[in-house]
């Protein structure tokens, strides 16, 4: 599945990043312009797809798939973000999960679980699809006491996955 750089990847290859490394070794290098160590995550909106159309847009993965995506506003001068995405919508599920250095207990970066509903809300059905979105922590300190501000950058890692379709791939 994908294109480009999955091709040139060697046997037995598997891409299955921690939380904290894909916020230290991949979005703090997007956002830095500086280069990712492998160009395995596609540039994607994918908020212009429904979530069973996204492997195909992926650079690599069977059960998993990692995007980085611009992220919308709802409104021009707001800070919601703008969820709507193909057929349906993608609703965010549970609190935010701080990710931390394990290296010096800092804060580094969200991760926030979003759950894909198919028609318009509040009325949709809920699907199997879930992303994870991950974000950088806007400051050390905020971090610190879990008070996230939204971030400069506006592009975002997903790791999106369906139960339904590889249910022996995840917990």
């Amino acid at each position: 599945q994908g294109q480009g750089a999955a091709t040139s990847l060697p046997a037995g290859f598997r891409f299955h990043p921690t939380d904290e490394e894909l916020i230290l070794h991949y979005l703090r290098n997007r956002a830095a312009a500086a280069p990712c160590p492998v160009p395995i995550i596609a540039d994607v909106d994918i908020y212009k797809f429904d979530p069973w159309d996204l492997p195909s847009q992926a650079v690599y993965g069977d059960c998993e798939w990692y995007f980085f995506s611009p992220r919308d506003r709802k409104y021009p001068n707001g800070i919601r973000p703008n969820r709507a995405a193909g057929s349906g919508y993608w609703k965010a599920t549970g609190t935010d999960k701080p990710i931390h250095d394990a290296a010096t207990g800092q804060g580094v970066g969200v991760k926030k679980a979003l759950v894909f509903y198919t028609g318009r809300p509040p009325k949709g059905t809920k699907t199997a699809w879930i992303m994870h979105e991950y974000r950088l922590a806007a400051d050390p300190l905020a971090a610190a006491v879990n008070t996230y501000k939204p971030i400069k950058f506006r592009n975002v890692s997903m790791r999106v996955r369906d139960r339904d379709v590889h249910p022996t791939c995840f917990d």
